[in-house]
């Protein structure tokens, strides 16, 4: 690369840090980013929607004070939306009728306030209801470790992008392991923090089983641009959310469970369950206390069924949205099959069922939290497979194997992240999850820097 060579090498903190001392120029940045996106996106089908020249501009003025001066980043074609960008979220129609927002969302003001230069934004299943990254509108994200395979779902493009080193940080969202699920496929660090601590773009509702977050190539940059994204959420207030996350290890013995059975029956791929219990016994090795164990409530049938039927819901109350905002909901001449399948579910559920489920759900999390009174951290694989060829998800994943270690902590509210831990032969990276208490997310980032320091993956 004729522009920033160590570009590659570099993660969001340390081109800050150039910024600020004068080491770099974001224009210089920028330039690296673009760069590697044209050489690098043909291979990716990451991007959906470039806005180079608008980042160029970006670049002339950008506040010094900020944590993260000029520093290229990507938004999630669902949510984070900017004023006068194109936003299609995967739907054929909204890329038909060219719709652009006349307003920023809370997210991608947060980001710009950062110091953050968005370069555009990336591609996402359709509604992002899907746990792989191949929506019929713009085809499919290719994985980077191996083209032709998923980059897994729904924050495929930005997880894709980061890992390929187009940018150090990605927007990314999970309601129901879509932070984690592509973090874990391409290789990359992807928290699902407590819910209600990231800024969202829609109401901050108790209800909703959707984070907003990032996905990044460290462990530091995870900790500060989470810190960076949190605020104090009226409907979910939690202690310490005002002190920045940092990544240093646990300053005491933790007790920490590890289970490598699938919460929802699937079967789990031997490399996957391995790299779940190497992590184990890495942490049984620094000095703290791992047993076989985890949450009951998360293996209930009766959870997973009742967050399927608020995903529906979720489907549904989307594609209604969009009456006020092009003339009419988008509908079946406007879905893929399998999200109009979802949208249709959803319609089907009344208000007095819709409050029933959502009051379970609660009344599970609350027994899954009990579990945290004798353990501090939840280690499993994040997902129960690797990267699937492209076309396989109907047959492989809508049976779970996806989702099948993170829908439940969206239901209770939890954080979770995925780490790049496993690194078969096969050239396929394994993420392994990290559950915490409700509001503890400070020690999920510390047991993950530990994890990072004693087998790093930031070369790879």
């Amino acid at each position: 690369m004729a522009t920033m060579p160590e570009y590659d090498e570099l993660d969001a903190t340390a081109m800050a840090e150039l910024v600020r001392a004068g080491s770099a120029h974001p224009r210089e940045l920028v330039e690296a980013a673009i760069e590697r996106a044209e050489e690098r996106d043909p291979h990716l089908n990451a991007l959906v929607h470039r806005q180079f020249d608008r980042a160029r501009e970006d670049a002339t003025r950008v506040d010094g004070d900020a944590p993260f001066p000029g520093v290229p980043f990507l938004l999630k074609d669902y949510a984070g939306w900017e004023a006068g960008e194109p936003y299609r979220m995967g739907v054929r129609t909204l890329r038909d009728v060219d719709f652009r927002p006349s307003t920023d969302s809370a997210y991608a003001r947060r980001a710009r306030a950062g110091g953050f230069i968005p370069m555009g934004r990336t591609n996402t299943p359709e509604l992002a209801v899907m746990g792989t990254t191949e929506p019929q509108l713009w085809g499919p994200t290719h994985n980077p470790w191996s083209p032709g395979r998923s980059a897994g779902g729904s924050s495929g493009g930005s997880a894709a992008a980061v890992a390929s080193r187009v940018v150090p940080v990605a927007h990314a969202n999970d309601i129901s392991g879509s932070i984690r699920i592509p973090a874990a496929m391409c290789g990359v660090v992807g928290l699902k923090p407590t819910r209600g601590r990231v800024v969202t773009s829609g109401p901050d509702a108790p209800i909703g089983m959707v984070c907003e977050g990032v996905v990044t190539r460290s462990v530091r940059d995870t900790a500060a641009v989470v810190t960076w994204l949190s605020h104090r959420s009226p409907w979910w207030p939690a202690p310490g959310w005002d002190e920045a996350l940092a990544a240093t290890a646990p300053h005491r013995p933790l007790r920490i469970g590890v289970c490598t059975d699938a919460f929802n029956g699937a079967d789990v791929e031997i490399e996957c369950a391995a790299a779940a219990t190497r992590a184990g016994e890495v942490l049984a090795g620094l000095g703290h206390h791992v047993d076989r164990s985890a949450p009951a409530a998360y293996a209930a049938d009766e959870l997973w069924d009742l967050a399927k039927v608020a995903l529906s819901v979720a489907a549904a109350t989307e594609a209604a949205a969009w009456r006020a905002r092009i003339g009419h909901p988008l509908g079946e001449a406007d879905l893929e099959p399998r999200t109009w399948a979802m949208v249709q579910a959803g319609r089907a559920v009344g208000a007095v069922e819709l409050y029933a489920t959502l009051e379970r759900m609660q009344e599970l999390a609350r027994d899954a939290f009990a579990w945290w009174d004798e353990f501090d951290v939840l280690v499993t694989p994040t997902t129960a497979a690797p990267a699937s060829v492209h076309g396989e998800y109907l047959s492989k994943y809508v049976s779970g194997l996806g989702s099948a270690f993170t829908r439940p902590v969206n239901v209770t509210g939890q954080p979770a992240v995925s780490v790049p831990f496993g690194w078969p032969g096969d050239g396929l990276p394994r993420g392994v999850q990290l559950v915490g208490r409700y509001g503890d997310d400070q020690l999920l980032v510390s047991v993950a820097a530990a994890l990072e320091v004693a087998e790093p993956w930031v070369h790879r």
